[in-house]
């Protein structure tokens, strides 16, 4: 831990948001274990952290959203609002982007205090506790993900990996109207929180073939699969259980640089492969959705820290010890 100046509104639409709550991430773990995620590269001293909420400190003077005292949810995304990819409203692929905690672009929410522009700052309005705020940025994922792979209510899908993300997607997909949802893991503890959240199977590839169980279920295929492992494993269990013409969701982030795939049997299928890049426009849909009661959350925090337990957190998640789904950071 380390004292540092508290950071400033200095344009006219940025806020100073005081940090209350900060989620420990698996890309959060991917730095602290091996210093790099593909091409972005830590270099120390840098705050990580990018899931959280605060209360509003101070605004410039055009910030008209929110006010002094307000509860927010943050958007760890700072889009340019300029690029070609912004004007098409892609704002998850803007070529100019800031990502908060996010090695050569701004430092994380680690913190006591961060700004961020007035986009990145959703007002709760007291309707959704401050855990869930905080939340709500791995369910915006799980939406996204859900709306790119265009499942309609009879869809057939599996999601491999069911961490935060991946019982994000399974919110997200129930929400959608899909009732048959395979789900997998190697931790027992999130195999049973997937099964009581509405899975339908749920698998240990420790112990069993997964695509062999669940094609004895759906021995036609899945019309989708949702990758959040980010593992070799996974992403070949999922083209084996994809049916014709069904879309491999590639949700999860690899440690490695390389992964592979066997082109016989993705191109006989006539699979398509879909990266999911973070999430598009989805923040408050997800604050709407935990508020009405369409999703929830509430059971994937499993573990609370104080900020000054700060590297216990991190051990506890690394080491994906004692049933952990979500550590939180109470700042």
């Amino acid at each position: 831990m380390a004292e540092v100046p508290r950071p400033s509104v200095r344009g006219p639409n940025d806020v100073l948001v005081r940090v209350r709550a900060v989620g420990v991430c698996g890309s959060d773990v991917h730095y602290y274990e091996t210093g790099r995620i593909g091409s972005q590269v830590v270099e120390f001293p840098f705050v990580v952290g990018h899931e959280c909420a605060g209360t509003v400190e101070q605004v410039g003077p055009e910030v008209r959203r929110v006010r002094p005292g307000q509860t927010v949810a943050v958007d760890p995304l700072i889009a340019c609002g300029r690029c070609d990819q912004c004007r098409q409203g892609r704002i998850n692929t803007c070529r100019n982007q800031k990502f908060l905690g996010c090695p050569g672009q701004i430092s994380g929410c680690l913190c006591e205090y961060i700004v961020m522009p007035e986009d990145s700052c959703f007002p709760t309005e007291d309707k959704i506790t401050l855990e869930q705020a905080v939340l709500c940025e791995p369910l915006a994922i799980g939406i996204y993900a859900v709306q790119l792979a265009g499942l309609k209510a009879g869809a057939r899908i599996a999601i491999l990996g069911s961490g935060p993300i991946g019982l994000s997607v399974l919110e997200a997909a129930k929400a959608a109207g899909v009732e048959r949802i395979y789900m997998t893991d190697k931790i027992e503890a999130r195999l049973k929180a997937a099964e009581r959240a509405g899975a339908i199977w749920c698998g240990n590839p420790l112990f069993q073939d997964i695509p062999s169980a669940i094609l004895r279920h759906e021995p036609l295929g899945l019309d989708a699969v949702f990758e959040c492992a980010g593992q070799q494993q996974t992403l070949d269990q999922g083209v084996d259980l994809l049916a014709p013409g069904g879309r491999l969701m590639l949700v999860g982030i690899p440690r490695e640089e390389r992964v592979s795939f066997v082109p016989d049997r993705m191109r006989r299928k006539e699979l398509t492969l879909m990266n999911v890049r973070r999430q598009n426009h989805c923040t408050q849909k997800a604050i709407d959705w935990v508020a009405e009661g369409r999703v929830n959350v509430d059971y994937m925090l499993t573990h609370r820290f104080s900020f000054e337990q700060t590297p216990s957190a991190f051990e506890l998640v690394s080491d994906y010890r004692d049933g952990v789904i979500k550590a939180l950071i109470e700042v």
